[in-house]
């Protein structure tokens, strides 16, 4: 009798090695992870198998994206066998496409009939003089401008799908030619004219997302990636690249008065992007030094919705909760034998649940020396082992550490901005501060980037941007316009000008004195008309709200 047994090393302590008897009795040969080429052939083994049983062609691109990808993406699991699992999955979705409508269909088409309904009820309230016209003509042409754009959409698909039938049927015809000892070689050709003219159709009148796959090729297989993982792969080619080279100006959209900073953060994220980056790293450290309310955590924010879709993929760790050395067990889970073991910690559990995110640990000088050495294998090997003994992967975050080490030095040095020292001059200012809470092991391993304290206009344009964003709330919820006067901003900047707090005093200032006026005049004058422009001023060391007349406007 001959046996081949197939386990885990886990598995095989476990019940196998136990029992020295029947161990002796097995040869042990330890089966590692193919590297990516092998796996390649591996699938290229496997493809005539796979495009028989779903009736689609695989392209050979398919096969190298669908080992890279899972192979960069989905850690959690291992050669060849994530890669056969994608690459199933694409052949049955290029399947499934020619004979199901997609997905865009269905939604224009319960788009419709949720419209339908709700009209349905407006005219049954309309016999009891309840009506409401304006909604049931809004949703009138709201259900005709879906019918016309569902019927649009089927077409197009019927079209696609008949095109993809004549295209594979074509292939078929051609490759069993081909296939043949002595092939006729006016045939082939004629084969081959015949489906260069149906794909040049099929281009003609897809868009650049097509309904109808005519084979498995490697967007299909990043579209995929891009479900399981919920980062948009399959759009690396413009969306990504565009986002990326993107990220300076969205930076500085968001966060004020901090240029130097931001440049060099999308200096830095565009170099790891692009791959010139060690990948045995995460994408990026940072260690975001200054005052509190200058903008660091907003940066964080920023990152989060540029880079990875949005503000839901930054994970956030309060590092004042970690002042003792036995916290640790807290952020990588309890070993074996304590209490807690099994639930996971709470930043291995993050990074394993999203582990394309940004990583925030805020206030990075309160926590316990012992909590800085954890983060040394991240920063080093982009990875952390959890109290399972699993490595959680790091390398497709990106960390942030934010620090107020050195926040009075900073703001002495910027107390006059004409001896203000240069990038090279503030770093060195701050090298000995910095080394008095952290060791220099650790300093190695990260960028720090000073966040300066704001000036004046930067706290101006804060407060500008802070109102607008009431503005538009105020749209949105009254559909009223917001206007201030000029006399409000230097008001407000001039009662917050204490450097320690920074952005926030100025927003906590807002949201006391302007916002609740605003919220009683809305409240006392209910039914003003829409459309009109409410204006914001200071009057006797007193805002006002007032509605301006036509003249005014």
């Amino acid at each position: 009798m001959r046996t081949i047994g197939a386990t885990t090393w886990s598995e095989f302590k476990r019940h196998i090695e136990k029992d020295p008897a029947l161990t002796r009795r097995f040869q042990v040969l330890q089966v590692d992870e193919p590297d990516e080429d092998t796996a390649i052939s591996m699938l290229r083994g496997l493809t005539p198998a796979l495009e028989k049983h779903h009736g689609v062609w695989i392209m050979d691109e398919a096969l190298q994206a669908a080992v890279r990808l899972s192979h960069r993406y989905i850690p959690a699991r291992q050669l060849p066998d994530k890669a056969i699992s994608l690459l199933d999955t694409a052949c049955a979705r290029v399947a499934v496409a020619q004979f199901s409508q997609p997905a865009e269909l269905q939604q224009l088409t319960f788009q419709s009939e949720t419209a339908q309904t709700e009209l349905s009820s407006l005219e049954k309230a309309r016999h009891f003089g309840k009506g409401q016209d304006e909604r049931a003509a809004l949703l009138e042409a709201t259900i005709a401008q879906h019918s016309e754009a569902a019927n649009k959409l089927e077409q197009r698909w019927q079209a696609e799908r008949d095109l993809v039938t004549a295209i594979t049927a074509t292939r078929t015809a051609l490759y069993e030619l081909v296939s043949q000892p002595t092939p006729d070689e006016e045939k082939r050709q004629q084969y081959q004219q015949q489906l260069a003219q149906l794909e040049e159709q099929l281009l003609l009148i897809r868009s650049a997302q097509p309904l109808v796959q005519a084979e498995v090729n490697a967007t299909v297989i990043a579209n995929i990636v891009a479900d399981w993982t919920g980062i948009q792969v399959g759009q690396m080619l413009k969306d990504d690249i565009r986002a990326v080279m993107e990220l300076p100006q969205r930076l500085e959209e968001r966060v004020i008065g901090q240029p130097h900073a931001l440049v060099q953060l999308s200096e830095n994220i565009m170099t790891a992007r692009a791959g010139m980056a060690d990948p045995r790293k995460p994408l990026g450290v940072f260690m975001l030094v200054g005052p509190s309310g200058v903008g660091k955590t907003e940066t964080a924010l920023a990152i989060a919705e540029s880079m990875y879709g949005g503000e839901q993929n930054l994970i956030t760790i309060n590092m004042s909760e970690y002042q003792e050395s036995h916290t640790v067990s807290s952020l990588k889970g309890s070993p074996p034998g304590y209490v807690g073991y099994g639930e996971g910690g709470v930043l291995t559990e993050a990074v394993r649940r999203k582990p394309y995110s940004v990583v925030l640990l805020d206030e990075i000088e309160k926590a316990h020396s012992d909590v800085h050495e954890l983060f040394f294998q991240v920063f080093d090997k982009g990875q952390m082992e959890d109290g399972e003994g699993r490595f959680i992967d790091f390398k497709n975050t990106i960390l942030l550490l934010t620090s107020n080490v050195g926040s009075e030095l900073l703001s002495n040095l910027f107390a006059d901005p004409d001896t203000a020292p240069d990038q090279d001059g503030i770093l060195s200012a701050l090298q000995p501060e910095l080394l008095k809470v952290f060791p220099a092991a650790f300093l190695g391993r990260v960028t720090v980037i000073p966040y300066l304290p704001l000036q004046q206009s930067a706290l101006q344009h804060i407060v500008r941007l802070h109102l607008d964003r009431i503005g538009q709330r105020l749209q949105s919820q009254h559909q009223l316009t917001l206007q201030y006067s000029d006399v409000v901003v230097d008001d407000v900047v001039s009662r917050c000008s204490v450097a320690e707090t920074g952005a926030r005093m100025l927003i906590r200032y807002i949201e006391q004195n302007i916002t609740p006026e605003i919220g009683k005049f809305i409240l006392r004058d209910h039914d003003a008309i829409p459309n009109q422009i409410v204006f914001v001023d200071k009057v006797e060391n007193k805002f006002t709200i007032s509605v301006l007349n036509e003249k005014d406007k």
